[in-house]
Order: C-alpha cells, then sequence, then structure tokens
C-alpha cells in the first residue's frame, strides 16, 4: 500500500512540474553577452569598416607576433643560393645540452623517414612506404641547406616550420651535420 502512495506521488509531482513549462516564452538569461555578442561577426558587412565588410586584410608590410623572418624564398634557386653562401648558424658553438636536444629532435621529426645514422632507410623506408630518401653521405650539404630544406622542404619532406622554432631547426642541422661525419 505504501508504494502505491509513492507511485502517486511521483507521477503527482512530475505532473506539477511539467505542467509550469511553456514553450511560447522562453526563459531568463543569465549573463546574456555570453549568448547574444555585441561585436562584429567575422564577414558580415559593416558600414563603419572600408569596403563594407568586418573581415580586413592587414596593413601592407605587417608580420603576425612571433613571427620570424627568414630572407631566402621557397624556391630551387634560394636552395642554390644557400648552399652558395654556406650559411652558418647564428647559435655559434653548442653546448653538449644542445647537441643532445637537436639528437632529441632528430628523433622525434627526422629518424622515422632518414633513419637513427641518416642512412635513408628509415622505419617509413624500409617498410616501403617511402622511396628515395637520400643518404646524407650522398648529398652535398652544408648547415645553411639543412636549414632551409626543415624550414621549407624539399620534394615529399614537408616543411617542418610549425613544428620547430628557429633554434630548433638549427639544432637539428648541426646534428645532422655531425651524422655525416660519420658515415
Amino acid at each position: 500500500m505504501k508504494s502505491i502512495y509513492k507511485i502517486t506521488l511521483l507521477v503527482g509531482i512530475t505532473i506539477l512540474v511539467s505542467s509550469c513549462k511553456d514553450d511560447l516564452k522562453p526563459n531568463y538569461q543569465y549573463m546574456p553577452n555570453m549568448y547574444e555578442p555585441i561585436s562584429y561577426n567575422t564577414y558580415s558587412q559593416a558600414d563603419v569598416f572600408k569596403g563594407g565588410k568586418e573581415g580586413q586584410l592587414p596593413v601592407e608590410g605587417t608580420i603576425n607576433r612571433g613571427f620570424e623572418v627568414y630572407e631566402y624564398p621557397n624556391t630551387p634557386e634560394a636552395l642554390i643560393a644557400v648552399k652558395a653562401a654556406n650559411l652558418k648558424s647564428p647559435l655559434g658553438e653548442l653546448s653538449q645540452k644542445d647537441k643532445d636536444k637537436g639528437k632529441e629532435l632528430f628523433g622525434i621529426y627526422c629518424m622515422i623517414c632518414h633513419g637513427e645514422s641518416g642512412n635513408g632507410q628509415g622505419k617509413l623506408v624500409t617498410q616501403g612506404k617511402f622511396l628515395g630518401v637520400p643518404n646524407y653521405k650522398d648529398r652535398v650539404i652544408n648547415e645553411g641547406s639543412i636549414f632551409h630544406v626543415e624550414t621549407y622542404g624539399l620534394n615529399l619532406m614537408g616543411s617542418h616550420s610549425n613544428q620547430l622554432s628557429k633554434k630548433e631547426r638549427w639544432l637539428v642541422a648541426a646534428y645532422v651535420l655531425e651524422l655525416k661525419s660519420k658515415l
């Protein structure tokens, strides 16, 4: 008998709560600025801006915050110019900690294709996923050309400038030259 009273009470409360809901009248909003922006929407029409649209191009000559300028463009001629200029690392003499960091970064980003010793027989090459990965021994490379290829990529190798900072790319270039000398 007690369970019938409990069920009746539960059904009554459910009916009472659900009967108060009105779909035609929305509820109050707490902090409505979070739901209804007061700023302009991107690419919307706005008469206060030049051209009548909100999304404007950046001012000519500006660069992104934190962007590091590299004076050579992404062209084959620039790679030849970098090799000829024999660019050197601006880091100077590397400490053992920096050399270890270069080795670690090589292991993360380069070893999968180029191999542990730089012989072009990384895991992806031995499995047949990529072919034609060069052996460092067979290449005429210098620190600047390695940095340039890391920055822009070459052939199947993509750019690593999004993953590695400028300093880290120079560290990897120094480690690649160390590997080349051991081959």
